[in-house]
């Protein structure tokens, strides 16, 4: 029966403007456990010849029949079932993945052919070359005839039972060649069909047909007799066709793929980690950035809630005297007048508030603080979201009496009582007995102050016995409800300016009206914009990162290209490598956004620590960081690796 075929090939290449004719019009038949050698000299085409009958080039013209079917136009994923399942190559370089055992060389075809079940018989393939004692060893821990026997034994992981080999003694020396000819000797004697490519006559010698070739056509083609009788007693089994591909399990190969990412990673330390690199900068940009910004939106959410709702401030204006602004309040005096009149001349008001402020010296035992005191009456409570966290406010009847009473901020309550209880105690401020009767709502620290550092009385109290003040600094107006905001501030200013007789020229320096809702909407605006400048910037690292990965990974197709022209002599079709270096690319990327995570959420840490800004990391950003991340290796990694799939595989071996 015929093994191989061939009639009428040519292969011509082209060289600028010259075409080197590699074959013309060859034709041979090769049958059936025959032992062949291919001779001649650099440049006759024996080469050619050999990588047309391995499926690794295409003839330009031509028939080649491989066990009696015409493949010459089949499609690559044929080809390389084809290559994985009927053919074993042997190549003079060796060709071994200088990182991985001598057993995982030999295991490889096994993964493009969906058959790691079977990765028993690499060691079994190991034990017919005699090398059962170094399967684990690297390939640089072999002697040239020791990596050659592995080369076999590799070919002969699927049992094919045509042999190509490539000037397989040039790199030996003259004992382990003579071993590695015996060996093809004795593979040929149980029926394996073997083509040898050399330009060594002691190496055909070893052959039972000889065919010389010279100028791309064969010049001789000579049989010797005892050849015909080996041959005939062969028993060995046809070759498959294996023309479709099987149906392998998807997920092991998905994982056996992984494995082979992982290894070419742990291969090449620095470059993955130069890659890693890149994506975990970004990731953990993304999530300090978006942390801070979001962290300083709800600070700001929480400054403007302790304002209170539907919140207006009444502040007096500044006169000018000769040109010269004048501090506030020095033309226009808040009186308790103005806030009655605010209470009962307006349906759009809600509740008033009038209040004054100054600093204080306050005691308690052994301990002080100078903070801030500020005085107002019992709708404070309401107006500005103060209800205590412990113990009481004052009443209305407190107010009126002048009564000696006061709600501690969180930070005095530290300062002077530390751990113990102030409700019920007394305090001294400036010299005065005031009892604490409860502790107002913690307010945090903003950019100017400590909200927190702080104490309220009522307002009497203050003005007449602590600060010596006859008129009020501010008023706090809350209207009915969002929609009678504007009403309101309308209402205050008419009821101001009849108040104090203004003519509406000197409204405006009279006095000032601030919207708290428009306050918060600029902010809220303002946050939102940095918010989104942040993460565009940190989205900008990713995208740099990116760059990095697939700048890093179209290096690696560079510099692993003789590994992929070998994987794809093995079995390996465009499908199989592109997803390798997709899942390379991917897995890069997605342990470099998981440190990302875990950098950022500890710069986050860090920035509270050290500068005392509020952050909040969301599992939001970390999810969507980490995604984006693995979308980034996909997007970045499928140019690389749609350049590896498609590269020739004869090319690929040839690269330097």
């Amino acid at each position: 029966m015929n093994t191989i075929e061939i009639k009428k090939v040519n292969k011509t290449y082209g060289t600028g403007k010259i075409e080197v004719h590699a074959l013309q019009d060859i034709s041979l038949t090769i049958q059936q456990g025959e032992f062949v050698a291919i001779m001649g000299a650099s440049g006759s085409g024996k080469s050619t010849l050999m990588h047309i009958l391995g499926l690794l080039d295409r003839p330009d013209s031509g028939e080649y029949f491989l066990n009696g079917q015409e493949v010459s136009k089949l499609t690559d994923q044929n080809w390389a079932v084809l290559r994985n399942q009927s053919i074993g190559f042997v190549f003079q370089q060796f060709h071994l993945l200088a990182r991985m055992s001598a057993f995982d060389n030999v295991a490889l075809p096994l993964i493009y052919g969906g058959d790691m079940q079977l990765k028993d018989n690499a060691r079994l393939r190991l034990i017919d070359v005699g090398l059962e004692e170094r399967m684990n060893h690297n390939p640089n821990e072999l002697s040239g005839g020791q990596q050659q026997r592995v080369a076999i034994a590799r070919a002969l992981i699927h049992d094919p039972l045509l042999i190509l080999a490539d000037e397989p003694t040039g790199n030996l020396d003259s004992k382990s060649k003579e071993e590695i000819l015996g060996l093809f000797e004795k593979l040929n004697q149980q029926g394996k069909t073997i083509v040898i490519v050399t330009h060594e006559p002691e190496v055909a010698r070893h052959a039972k047909r000889v065919i010389t070739m010279r100028d791309g056509k064969v010049l001789s083609d000579i049989t010797s007799a005892p050849l015909t009788k080996v041959k005939m007693t062969s028993t060995a089994p046809n070759i498959p066709p294996a023309l479709k591909p099987a149906t392998k399990q998807s997920s092991m190969k998905f994982l056996d793929y992984s494995r082979q990412a992982i290894t070419a990673m742990i291969a090449h330390k620095m470059r993955a980690f130069l890659s890693i690199l890149g994506i975990l900068i970004g990731v953990a940009a993304v999530i300090a950035m978006v942390a801070l910004g979001s962290g300083a939106q709800e600070s700001i959410e929480k400054q403007l809630a302790s304002l209170g709702s539907n919140l207006l401030l009444v502040m007096p204006g500044s006169s000018h005297e000769h040109g010269v602004s004048m501090q506030s309040g020095a033309n226009t005096k808040f009186t308790f007048q103005d806030i009655t009149a605010l209470s009962q001349d307006s349906e759009n008001i809600e509740r008033v508030s009038p209040a004054v402020s100054g600093r204080t010296q306050v005691v308690y035992g052994s301990k002080n603080w100078n903070t801030s005191v500020e005085g107002s009456t019992a709708n404070y409570e309401q107006v500005r979201a103060a209800t205590p966290m412990a113990g009481r406010f004052f009443t209305d009847e407190e107010v009126t009496s002048r009564t000696k009473v006061v709600l501690l901020g969180t930070t005095v309550v530290k300062q002077l009582f530390d751990t113990e209880d102030p409700i019920g105690k007394t305090i001294k401020i400036n010299l005065i007995n005031f009892q604490v009767i409860g502790i107002l709502p913690s307010h945090g620290a903003n950019t100017f102050r400590d909200q927190d550092d702080t104490m309220l009385v009522p307002i009497t109290t203050a003005m007449y016995r602590l600060l010596g003040k006859q008129y009020i600094d501010t008023i706090y107006v809350q209207a009915r409800g969002p929609q009678f905001v504007d009403p309101a501030q309308d209402d205050i200013a008419k009821i101001m300016s009849k108040q104090h007789h203004l003519a509406p020229k000197d409204e405006d320096s009279a006095f000032q009206v601030r919207n708290m809702s428009d306050m918060k909407a600029a902010l809220e605006s303002s946050t939102k914009t940095m918010s989104m400048l942040i993460g565009a910037i940190a989205a900008i690292s990713l995208l740099v990162g990116g760059i990095g990965i697939m700048n890093i990974m179209l290096v690696s197709v560079t510099e692993r290209t003789r590994e992929i022209g070998l994987r794809k002599a093995l079995g390996a079709n465009n499908k199989d490598i592109m997803t390798q270096f997709l899942i390379e690319s991917i897995l890069t990327s997605l342990i470099g956004g998981i440190l990302g995570i875990i950098v950022g959420t500890g710069i986050s840490a860090l920035i509270t620590i050290a500068a005392g800004w509020a952050v909040k990391v969301s599992i939001i950003s970390m999810i969507t960081a980490t995604l984006f991340s693995m979308l980034v290796g996909l997007v970045f990694g499928l140019w690389p690796a749609r350049q590896a799939s498609r590269l020739n595989p004869i090319e690929a071996l040839r690269y330097e």
